[in-house]
């Protein structure tokens, strides 16, 4: 077993999950407010927040931390 995945709760999670499970609790109006990006902000979609999300790290972990904050 990889001893730097044991305490980490992402581990297994997919970027799409995290974004589905955060829409579903916040929906996208009240998800841009957390996270001011574009791509909740202005027409938004799963897929172009993954496109976003893989390419800008800084959002990425913004998302990713607001993530482990509600569901951890």
């Amino acid at each position: 077993m990889d001893e730097r995945q044991t305490n980490n709760p992402l581990h297994g999670i997919t970027l799409e999950q995290i974004v589905n499970c955060l829409h579903e609790h916040f929906g996208w109006l009240a998800l841009g407010k957390r996270i001011n990006i574009l791509c909740f902000n202005r027409d938004p979609s799963v897929k172009s927040s993954l496109k976003f999300l893989r390419k800008t790290p800084w959002a990425r972990k913004k998302v990713e931390d607001l993530y482990i904050e509600i569901f951890s």
